[in-house]
């Protein structure tokens, strides 16, 4: 075999084949290289693969065509078969020559991570588990096209059928997408799982994804043992043919085929039963695929029956989503998940809403009780203002199920009213989406259409309003606050009179101190002074975000009397001592200190529990920067503002959160190279390497024909 192996890794290098494989795939490698990774500065190496998995379709049958169908064409083949050497090792060593090739632009591309990890933030587990995948996948194709090679003695039949069948591989998955999009019989079912035996592509983009997954590691290497078993037993039937016993050597071939394809399908059906948790890892910097230890905890402690309903075809389901539903599903045995096509049965979301839920969509039962999971809220999104368009910046899969999960396990959940009517600002749907995530029910409450705020209310919610409130609303509130109701109030800056809403205020012994603060201390502010990064204190309501920053542009400072009686203050946010507030603001450009400024420190933020007169608690939670819970403000401080937002919702709603799973993000830092950096791994990556070594191989070309 090593001779074998020798002579063809030789053949390769002595013509123009090999070298052209490899320029063709590094010159190719590279443009995606210095787009994605110099340009853009994506910090994995993932998307440059696949990319380069496209041109496989083209390179890898060249590479093949020639290796069998030339031999049986000149004659050579005859040597083989006679030679004292068994046809197995004389395939294994065709074949390892042919992946010896493909290792060289896999091995240059496996040093790309080792040089872009020392330029900032890499995602060094998904780019190498990614290369697994596009070596693997190669692998697999080179073994197609070893065996297409063998059946024929024409060099282009061999290319045109290898090209045939790697591409169908490769477009493979959208095939079976079409068709359990408009298949509704059992026919159509069965076919998608067989077609989906030959999607090529799905497990190499599951490894990357960054999801190092056994399943797809042995469905390439039980796939390439199938595609050079089927190879070895082609040739010796031929072997056998040339000695008169071909009859029996065929019934021999059939059923050695069939067999070794009978255990390849029972390799990966058993591969399937095993518990993800035992042949899969997750290589994402972020975890974007493992369960919190909370959801772990969470999932283990469940006693309710839930059905979690995916609303599209198993076959066009979202992979990281499936990941999350089958480690929930391994974790407690009271929830099952199943797949409902939408094309066989588009009436099923009828019992449970009246919107149609988009593809991907989930619907969460226990009971009588059902929460719809939108696919659109699975994602978390940010305009890239390079393309003008949302990009996903966040994976929110697993808060959303267990937040619903919880939802419909518990009986009694707690209900906040939103006021409105004073002009308050509207919460964007990211925070109403929190408010969801924590298991409260929310409701808009137009104060002067009501008599009372309802006695089904945990809390009440009034966001920067700007204009006063009534004297009746404040009675109100004030009225709810006496029965130890709760409150999260955000006032705002406004040229009026807010005499009434101050009274509310006024009720915790708090009042706004004029102006908007000013910080001189240049750790707590970003490019002007107005914008703050406040002193995060200590308090279980702060403890998701201590280690982090809060973000809190044009902030107005909190005054109370920390020695009042019946009310217990406890800062949250603060400023340093070196800012002030600023009297008289204008245009907001003139951040010196005037007279009549008013020095600090101030509370940005506050916690402030009175006791009523009915020896009820009563607790407010006072935010003073209207932008502080706004998509704008959190993106500064990816999560945190929307995390301390859902810490205070759960506080006031009288619970630990459990179940208040934040968004894993996407993001991170784009690795930034200079121009000069870029335009030189331009010339060398995509000019210099691939035609350096294709006139390497075209001189060696020559010389050898002049012999």
């Amino acid at each position: 075999m090593t001779a074998i192996y020798k002579r063809e890794l030789r053949a390769f290098f002595t013509s123009v084949m090999g070298w052209l494989f490899v320029a063709v795939n590094l010159f190719v490698m590279g443009i995606y290289f210095v787009v994605y990774n110099m340009m853009l500065g994506y910090p994995t190496i993932s998307y440059v693969l696949q990319s380069v998995v496209l041109v496989f379709n083209m390179t890898i049958p060249i590479l093949t065509m020639r290796s069998l169908s030339e031999e049986r064409r000149n004659k050579t083949d005859q040597l083989l078969l006679t030679a004292p050497v068994s046809v197995g090792k004389v395939v294994l060593g065709k074949y390892l020559a042919m992946v010896t090739v493909l290792g060289i632009p896999t091995l240059i591309a496996a040093i790309v991570p080792l040089m872009l990890m020392q330029a900032g933030e890499f995602q060094v587990g998904v780019s190498y588990s990614s290369l697994l995948g596009f070596f693997l996948y190669g692998c697999l194709g080179l073994a197609i096209g070893l065996f297409l090679s063998s059946l024929t003695e024409s060099v282009v039949i061999a290319a045109v059928l290898s090209f045939v069948v790697i591409f169908l591989g490769f477009i493979m998955g959208a095939v079976c997408n079409i068709i359990s999009g408009f298949g509704t019989t059992g026919f159509s079912k069965i076919l998608v799982v067989i077609l989906n035996c030959f999607d090529m592509v799905r497990r190499f983009d599951i490894l990357s994804s960054g999801y190092l997954e056994m399943e797809a590691v042995v469905y390439y290497l039980t796939a390439i043992a199938l595609a050079l078993f089927c190879t070895t037993q082609m040739i010796q039937k031929r072997r056998y043919s040339v000695s008169g016993k071909g009859i029996r050597l065929g019934a021999y071939s059939v059923t050695g085929i069939a067999a070794m394809v009978a255990l390849t399908v029972l390799v990966n059906v058993v591969l399937n039963y095993i518990p993800d948790r035992y042949t899969s890892m997750d290589v994402t910097m972020n975890n974007l695929y493992t369960l919190t230890d909370e959801t772990k905890e969470f999932m283990q402690g469940l006693t309710e029956d839930v059905t979690i309903y995916v609303l599209v075809d198993e076959g066009g389901k979202n992979e990281d989503l499936d990941k999350t539903l089958s480690r929930m599903e391994e974790l407690s045995m009271h929830v099952k998940v199943e797949y409902v096509n939408p094309m066989v049965n588009p009436k099923f979301y009828y019992n449970y809403t009246e919107t149609e839920p988009s593809s991907n969509s989930l619907i969460v039962v226990c009971g009588d009780k059902s929460r719809v999971v939108d696919y659109n809220n699975i994602y978390t999104y940010e305009m890239n203002y390079n393309t003008y368009s949302y990009e996903a910046n966040g994976y929110d899969g697993e808060g959303q199920v267990v937040s619903a999960i919880a939802y419909v396990a518990v009986e009694d959940m707690p209900k906040f009213y939103i006021v409105t009517g004073h002009g308050e600002l509207e919460f964007e749907e990211s925070f109403l989406n929190a408010i969801r995530k924590e298991n409260v029910d929310y409701e808009e409450l137009a104060l002067y259409a009501a008599e009372e705020i309802p006695e089904d209310a945990s809390g009440i919610i009034i966001n920067a309003p700007t204009s006063d409130f009534s004297s009746e609303d404040a009675d109100k509130v004030i009225s709810f606050l006496e029965k130890g109701g709760n409150a999260l109030l955000i006032p705002t800056i406004v040229d009026v009179e807010m005499t009434n809403f101050d009274r509310i205020l006024d009720y915790y012994g708090i009042s706004v101190v004029d102006g908007v603060i000013v910080e001189e201390d240049r750790e707590r502010y970003s490019q002007n002074p107005y914008y703050l990064f406040p002193v995060i204190e200590s308090d279980e309501i702060t403890q998701q975000v201590i280690n982090g920053a809060i973000f809190a542009p044009f902030s107005r400072g909190l005054a109370y009397d920390d020695m009042a009686e019946g009310v217990y203050y406890t800062p949250l946010l603060t400023t340093s001592m070196d800012s002030y507030s600023k009297i008289g603001v204008s245009d907001g450009t003139d951040y010196s200190r005037q007279e009549g400024d008013i020095d600090g420190p101030f509370a940005v933020a506050l916690k402030a529990e009175k006791e009523t007169g009915n020896g009820e608690i009563s607790q407010a939670l006072l935010v003073a920067s209207e932008n502080l819970f706004t998509e704008v403000a959190d993106d500064r401080v990816p999560g945190n503002n929307e995390k301390l937002f859902s810490s205070m919702i759960s506080n006031l709603a009288g619970y630990e959160s459990t179940v208040g799973i934040p968004a894993k993000s996407f993001a991170m830092n784009p690795l930034i190279f200079s121009a000069q950096t870029v335009l030189l791994s331009a010339i060398v990556c995509v000019i210099v390497l691939p035609l350096t070594l294709l006139t390497i191989g075209i001189v060696i070309w020559l010389r050898r024909r002049k012999r």
